[in-house]
Protein backbone atom coordinates (compact mmCIF):
# COMPACT_ATOMS: atom_id res chain seq x y z
CA UNK A 1 0.00 0.00 0.00
CA UNK A 2 2.98 2.43 0.82
CA UNK A 3 4.12 1.85 -2.62
CA UNK A 4 1.32 2.98 -4.47
CA UNK A 5 1.15 5.60 -2.71
CA UNK A 6 4.81 6.91 -2.38
CA UNK A 7 3.89 5.86 -6.69
CA UNK A 8 0.91 7.89 -6.75
CA UNK A 9 2.38 10.89 -4.81
CA UNK A 10 5.43 11.07 -7.07
CA UNK A 11 3.19 10.16 -10.44
CA UNK A 12 0.99 13.44 -9.39
CA UNK A 13 3.91 15.57 -8.44
CA UNK A 14 5.15 14.57 -12.09
CA UNK A 15 2.34 15.70 -13.95
CA UNK A 16 2.47 18.75 -11.93
CA UNK A 17 5.64 19.60 -13.10
CA UNK A 18 4.96 18.85 -16.34
CA UNK A 19 2.02 20.76 -16.43
CA UNK A 20 4.33 23.92 -14.68
CA UNK A 21 6.84 23.28 -17.44
CA UNK A 22 4.00 23.25 -20.60
CA UNK A 23 2.42 26.16 -19.35
CA UNK A 24 5.97 28.19 -18.65
CA UNK A 25 6.47 27.20 -22.47
CA UNK A 26 2.95 28.28 -23.63
CA UNK A 27 3.73 31.77 -21.26
CA UNK A 28 6.95 32.37 -23.53
CA UNK A 29 5.78 31.28 -26.22
CA UNK A 30 2.62 33.46 -26.35
CA UNK A 31 3.90 36.29 -23.79
CA UNK A 32 6.09 39.31 -25.71
CA UNK A 33 8.40 40.95 -23.48
CA UNK A 34 7.45 44.72 -24.01
CA UNK A 35 4.72 47.13 -25.68
CA UNK A 36 4.76 47.08 -29.71
CA UNK A 37 5.92 50.40 -29.51
CA UNK A 38 8.78 50.01 -28.68
CA UNK A 39 10.64 49.86 -31.81
CA UNK A 40 14.27 49.15 -32.57
CA UNK A 41 16.17 48.10 -35.86
CA UNK A 42 17.64 44.87 -34.83
CA UNK A 43 21.29 43.73 -36.64
CA UNK A 44 22.21 40.27 -37.13
CA UNK A 45 25.84 40.44 -38.25
CA UNK A 46 27.74 38.21 -40.31
CA UNK A 47 28.75 34.73 -38.20
CA UNK A 48 26.87 35.53 -35.34
CA UNK A 49 26.17 32.99 -33.11
CA UNK A 50 22.74 32.13 -32.18
CA UNK A 51 23.38 32.79 -28.55
CA UNK A 52 25.07 36.07 -29.32
CA UNK A 53 21.95 36.72 -31.15
CA UNK A 54 19.86 35.86 -28.43
CA UNK A 55 21.68 37.91 -25.70
CA UNK A 56 21.70 40.76 -28.13
CA UNK A 57 17.70 40.60 -27.97
CA UNK A 58 17.69 40.53 -24.30
CA UNK A 59 19.64 43.26 -23.96
CA UNK A 60 17.92 45.05 -26.13
CA UNK A 61 14.34 44.55 -24.22
CA UNK A 62 13.10 42.44 -27.20
CA UNK A 63 13.61 39.01 -25.21
CA UNK A 64 13.10 37.77 -21.77
CA UNK A 65 14.55 34.71 -21.69
CA UNK A 66 17.64 33.59 -23.94
CA UNK A 67 18.05 29.76 -23.51
CA UNK A 68 14.49 28.83 -24.32
CA UNK A 69 14.50 30.80 -27.54
CA UNK A 70 17.37 29.30 -28.27
CA UNK A 71 15.87 25.69 -27.22
CA UNK A 72 12.51 27.05 -29.60
CA UNK A 73 15.33 27.83 -32.65
CA UNK A 74 16.27 24.42 -32.16
CA UNK A 75 12.85 22.65 -31.54
CA UNK A 76 11.82 24.21 -34.41
CA UNK A 77 15.48 23.09 -36.90
CA UNK A 78 15.95 27.03 -37.14
CA UNK A 79 18.87 27.08 -34.95
CA UNK A 80 21.01 27.40 -38.39
CA UNK A 81 18.70 29.79 -40.42
CA UNK A 82 19.29 32.94 -38.97
CA UNK A 83 19.59 35.31 -41.67
CA UNK A 84 22.23 38.47 -41.98
CA UNK A 85 20.76 41.77 -42.18
CA UNK A 86 18.77 44.51 -40.62
CA UNK A 87 15.27 43.72 -39.22
CA UNK A 88 12.41 45.89 -37.97
CA UNK A 89 11.41 44.62 -34.79
CA UNK A 90 9.19 45.86 -31.38
CA UNK A 91 8.77 44.63 -27.86
CA UNK A 92 5.18 43.06 -28.83
CA UNK A 93 6.39 40.40 -30.94
CA UNK A 94 6.26 36.70 -29.11
CA UNK A 95 9.70 34.84 -29.16
CA UNK A 96 7.66 32.88 -32.49
CA UNK A 97 6.76 35.63 -34.41
CA UNK A 98 10.67 36.58 -33.38
CA UNK A 99 12.53 34.14 -34.74
CA UNK A 100 9.95 34.07 -37.65
CA UNK A 101 11.34 37.56 -38.60
CA UNK A 102 15.23 36.84 -38.52
CA UNK A 103 15.28 33.38 -39.90
CA UNK A 104 12.71 34.36 -42.95
CA UNK A 105 11.46 37.98 -42.82
CA UNK A 106 12.95 40.73 -45.08
CA UNK A 107 16.29 42.99 -44.15
CA UNK A 108 15.41 46.64 -43.81
CA UNK A 109 16.41 48.68 -47.11
CA UNK A 110 18.46 51.39 -46.97
CA UNK A 111 17.66 54.17 -49.41
CA UNK A 112 20.27 55.76 -51.68
CA UNK A 113 20.01 57.90 -54.45
CA UNK A 114 22.14 58.04 -57.80
CA UNK A 115 22.16 61.63 -59.52
CA UNK A 116 21.98 61.91 -62.81
CA UNK A 117 25.48 62.74 -64.77
CA UNK A 118 27.96 61.21 -61.13
CA UNK A 119 30.39 59.05 -62.32
CA UNK A 120 31.88 55.71 -60.26
CA UNK A 121 33.71 57.39 -58.60
CA UNK A 122 31.34 59.61 -57.06
CA UNK A 123 29.04 56.58 -56.72
CA UNK A 124 31.77 54.23 -55.16
CA UNK A 125 31.53 57.47 -52.22
CA UNK A 126 27.91 57.60 -51.85
CA UNK A 127 27.81 53.97 -51.38
CA UNK A 128 30.97 54.32 -48.62
CA UNK A 129 28.94 57.09 -46.88
CA UNK A 130 26.01 54.86 -46.45
CA UNK A 131 27.68 51.63 -45.24
CA UNK A 132 26.96 49.62 -48.21
CA UNK A 133 30.09 48.72 -49.69
CA UNK A 134 33.53 49.45 -49.88
CA UNK A 135 34.87 51.90 -52.22
CA UNK A 136 37.85 50.29 -53.26
CA UNK A 137 36.04 47.01 -53.84
CA UNK A 138 33.82 48.54 -55.57
CA UNK A 139 35.85 50.29 -58.42
CA UNK A 140 37.89 46.78 -58.67
CA UNK A 141 35.00 44.98 -59.80
CA UNK A 142 33.44 48.15 -61.93
CA UNK A 143 37.16 47.50 -63.88
CA UNK A 144 36.45 43.92 -63.93
CA UNK A 145 36.27 42.58 -67.41
CA UNK A 146 34.82 39.03 -66.72
CA UNK A 147 32.35 40.56 -64.21
CA UNK A 148 31.65 43.69 -66.95
CA UNK A 149 31.01 41.14 -69.72
CA UNK A 150 29.01 38.75 -67.96
CA UNK A 151 26.67 41.59 -67.28
CA UNK A 152 26.77 43.63 -70.76
CA UNK A 153 28.28 40.75 -72.86
CA UNK A 154 31.22 43.62 -73.62
CA UNK A 155 34.50 43.90 -72.23
CA UNK A 156 34.57 47.03 -71.99
CA UNK A 157 36.84 49.11 -69.80
CA UNK A 158 34.47 49.77 -67.03
CA UNK A 159 31.04 50.02 -66.25
CA UNK A 160 31.27 53.49 -66.23
CA UNK A 161 27.90 55.12 -67.80
CA UNK A 162 26.03 51.25 -66.92
CA UNK A 163 25.06 52.03 -63.55
CA UNK A 164 21.42 53.67 -63.97
CA UNK A 165 20.98 56.94 -61.97
CA UNK A 166 17.66 56.54 -59.53
CA UNK A 167 16.95 55.65 -56.21
CA UNK A 168 17.49 52.47 -54.34
CA UNK A 169 16.95 50.55 -52.18
CA UNK A 170 20.11 48.37 -50.50
CA UNK A 171 20.18 46.43 -47.62
CA UNK A 172 23.56 46.43 -45.62
CA UNK A 173 24.52 43.08 -46.73
CA UNK A 174 23.35 43.02 -50.03
CA UNK A 175 26.92 43.09 -51.19
CA UNK A 176 29.24 44.93 -53.79
CA UNK A 177 28.47 42.95 -56.58
CA UNK A 178 24.73 42.62 -55.71
CA UNK A 179 24.35 46.14 -55.49
CA UNK A 180 26.22 46.30 -59.13
CA UNK A 181 23.79 43.96 -60.40
CA UNK A 182 21.06 45.42 -59.91
CA UNK A 183 22.24 49.09 -60.88
CA UNK A 184 23.20 47.77 -64.43
CA UNK A 185 20.00 45.51 -65.23
CA UNK A 186 17.71 48.51 -64.41
CA UNK A 187 20.22 50.08 -67.13
CA UNK A 188 19.59 47.68 -69.65
CA UNK A 189 15.66 47.30 -68.61
CA UNK A 190 15.58 51.65 -69.24
CA UNK A 191 18.10 51.50 -72.46
CA UNK A 192 15.68 48.81 -74.19
CA UNK A 193 12.46 50.97 -73.27
CA UNK A 194 14.36 54.22 -74.61
CA UNK A 195 16.34 53.35 -77.80
CA UNK A 196 15.07 52.41 -81.12
CA UNK A 197 16.28 49.22 -82.51
CA UNK A 198 17.32 50.30 -85.91
CA UNK A 199 19.72 53.43 -84.94
CA UNK A 200 23.06 54.69 -86.47
CA UNK A 201 25.07 54.43 -83.05
CA UNK A 202 25.88 51.23 -81.07
CA UNK A 203 24.97 50.58 -77.31
CA UNK A 204 28.54 51.76 -76.73
CA UNK A 205 28.46 55.29 -78.53
CA UNK A 206 25.09 55.86 -77.53
CA UNK A 207 25.66 55.92 -73.66
CA UNK A 208 28.99 58.05 -74.32
CA UNK A 209 27.14 60.32 -76.34
CA UNK A 210 24.58 60.44 -73.56
CA UNK A 211 26.99 61.17 -70.61
CA UNK A 212 28.60 64.17 -72.40
CA UNK A 213 24.80 65.60 -73.18
CA UNK A 214 24.21 64.70 -68.91
CA UNK A 215 27.72 66.63 -68.32
CA UNK A 216 26.80 69.56 -70.13
CA UNK A 217 23.00 70.90 -68.99
CA UNK A 218 21.27 70.57 -66.34
CA UNK A 219 18.44 72.21 -67.70
CA UNK A 220 15.58 69.27 -69.18
CA UNK A 221 14.74 71.17 -72.08
CA UNK A 222 18.29 71.66 -73.47
CA UNK A 223 19.25 68.05 -73.58
CA UNK A 224 17.74 67.93 -77.30
CA UNK A 225 19.05 70.72 -78.33
CA UNK A 226 22.75 69.54 -76.76
CA UNK A 227 22.16 66.71 -78.40
CA UNK A 228 21.63 68.52 -82.11
CA UNK A 229 25.04 70.67 -81.61
CA UNK A 230 27.30 67.31 -81.18
CA UNK A 231 24.91 65.67 -83.85
CA UNK A 232 25.57 68.70 -85.88
CA UNK A 233 29.47 68.89 -85.67
CA UNK A 234 30.20 65.29 -85.81
CA UNK A 235 28.50 65.54 -89.37
CA UNK A 236 31.10 68.17 -90.55
CA UNK A 237 33.89 66.04 -88.89
CA UNK A 238 34.30 69.52 -86.39
CA UNK A 239 35.75 68.52 -82.91
CA UNK A 240 32.78 68.03 -80.05
CA UNK A 241 35.50 70.37 -77.92
CA UNK A 242 33.14 70.01 -74.53
CA UNK A 243 35.07 70.81 -71.57
CA UNK A 244 33.70 67.65 -69.06
CA UNK A 245 35.32 65.41 -71.81
CA UNK A 246 38.73 66.66 -70.81
CA UNK A 247 37.73 66.79 -66.81
CA UNK A 248 36.90 63.26 -66.70
CA UNK A 249 40.05 62.37 -68.83
CA UNK A 250 42.41 64.27 -66.09
CA UNK A 251 40.27 62.13 -63.68
CA UNK A 252 41.31 58.87 -65.06
CA UNK A 253 45.12 59.50 -65.67
CA UNK A 254 45.34 61.59 -62.19
CA UNK A 255 43.37 60.05 -59.86
CA UNK A 256 41.60 63.76 -59.03
CA UNK A 257 38.67 65.50 -60.45
CA UNK A 258 39.53 69.24 -61.06
CA UNK A 259 37.06 71.93 -60.07
CA UNK A 260 38.27 74.25 -63.02
CA UNK A 261 39.81 73.68 -65.97
CA UNK A 262 42.82 75.50 -67.23
CA UNK A 263 44.51 76.45 -70.45
CA UNK A 264 47.07 73.91 -70.46
CA UNK A 265 44.47 70.93 -69.93
CA UNK A 266 42.25 72.18 -73.43
CA UNK A 267 45.66 71.10 -75.22
CA UNK A 268 47.01 68.15 -73.12
CA UNK A 269 46.53 65.02 -74.97
CA UNK A 270 44.81 62.49 -73.10
CA UNK A 271 41.95 59.86 -74.75
CA UNK A 272 38.78 62.01 -73.25
CA UNK A 273 39.76 65.66 -74.18
CA UNK A 274 37.18 66.20 -77.52
CA UNK A 275 39.25 69.24 -78.19
CA UNK A 276 42.39 67.19 -79.21
CA UNK A 277 40.49 63.69 -80.71
CA UNK A 278 38.05 63.93 -82.99
CA UNK A 279 34.77 61.93 -82.82
CA UNK A 280 33.28 60.49 -79.49
CA UNK A 281 35.82 59.72 -76.87
CA UNK A 282 36.44 55.86 -75.97
CA UNK A 283 33.61 55.48 -73.63
CA UNK A 284 31.30 57.36 -71.32
CA UNK A 285 32.32 60.05 -68.59
CA UNK A 286 29.60 59.77 -66.26
CA UNK A 287 26.02 57.49 -66.12
CA UNK A 288 23.12 59.18 -67.70
CA UNK A 289 19.66 58.92 -66.85
CA UNK A 290 16.73 58.14 -69.59
CA UNK A 291 16.18 61.91 -70.64
CA UNK A 292 19.94 62.20 -72.11
CA UNK A 293 19.58 58.71 -73.35
CA UNK A 294 16.12 59.66 -75.38
CA UNK A 295 17.90 63.28 -76.43
CA UNK A 296 20.97 60.97 -78.70
CA UNK A 297 18.00 59.56 -80.90
CA UNK A 298 15.73 62.23 -81.10
CA UNK A 299 17.19 65.45 -80.82
CA UNK A 300 16.25 68.79 -82.08
CA UNK A 301 16.37 69.45 -85.84
CA UNK A 302 18.39 72.83 -85.68
CA UNK A 303 21.47 74.32 -87.44
CA UNK A 304 23.41 75.14 -83.88
CA UNK A 305 26.99 74.32 -83.82
CA UNK A 306 27.98 75.84 -80.50
CA UNK A 307 27.06 77.05 -77.48
CA UNK A 308 28.05 78.82 -73.77
CA UNK A 309 26.68 79.22 -70.70
CA UNK A 310 24.51 82.05 -69.44
CA UNK A 311 26.20 81.29 -65.94
CA UNK A 312 22.69 80.36 -64.23
CA UNK A 313 22.61 76.54 -65.96
CA UNK A 314 21.10 77.38 -69.25
CA UNK A 315 22.90 78.09 -72.83
CA UNK A 316 22.90 80.38 -75.62
CA UNK A 317 23.42 78.16 -78.80
CA UNK A 318 24.65 80.02 -81.82
CA UNK A 319 24.87 78.90 -85.80
CA UNK A 320 28.22 80.64 -86.23
CA UNK A 321 31.67 81.20 -84.84
CA UNK A 322 31.28 84.96 -85.06
CA UNK A 323 27.58 84.73 -83.27
CA UNK A 324 29.20 82.05 -80.62
CA UNK A 325 32.04 84.30 -80.00
CA UNK A 326 29.96 87.98 -79.39
CA UNK A 327 27.81 85.68 -76.86
CA UNK A 328 31.07 84.31 -74.86
CA UNK A 329 32.01 88.31 -74.83
CA UNK A 330 28.70 88.81 -73.52
CA UNK A 331 28.23 85.85 -70.87
CA UNK A 332 31.30 85.12 -69.72
CA UNK A 333 34.19 87.55 -70.64
CA UNK A 334 32.54 90.38 -69.42
CA UNK A 335 32.65 89.66 -65.45
CA UNK A 336 29.15 91.55 -64.56
CA UNK A 337 27.34 89.14 -66.65
CA UNK A 338 28.91 86.20 -63.82
CA UNK A 339 28.52 88.14 -60.68
CA UNK A 340 25.99 87.06 -58.57
CA UNK A 341 24.86 84.02 -61.02
CA UNK A 342 25.28 80.12 -60.77
CA UNK A 343 24.28 76.95 -62.16
CA UNK A 344 22.79 76.13 -59.05
CA UNK A 345 20.30 78.90 -59.77
CA UNK A 346 18.43 76.92 -62.51
CA UNK A 347 17.50 74.22 -59.72
CA UNK A 348 15.85 77.18 -57.69
CA UNK A 349 13.69 78.31 -60.59
CA UNK A 350 12.83 74.99 -61.31
CA UNK A 351 11.84 73.50 -57.97
CA UNK A 352 8.44 72.76 -57.08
Amino acid sequence: MLGKRVFSVLLFLGLVALLYGVWQGLSFLLSPPGEESQKIVFEVKPGESLYSISRNLKEKGMLNDIRKFVWLARLQGKSESVKTGEYKIHAGMTPSRLLKEITEGVSVGRRVTIQEGINIYDIADILEKNGMANKGEFLILCHDQEFIHSLLGERLRSLEGYLFPETYQFTKYAGVRKIIEVMVRRFLKVYDETIPKAVNFNRHQIVTFASLIEKETGAPEERPQISSVFHNRLKKKMRLQTDPTILYGLLVSTGKMLKNIKKKHITQKNPYNTYTIHGLPPGPIANPGRESLRAVVYPDKTEYLYFVSRNDGTHYFSKTYEEHNKAVRKFQLDRSARKNKSWRDLKKNTSP
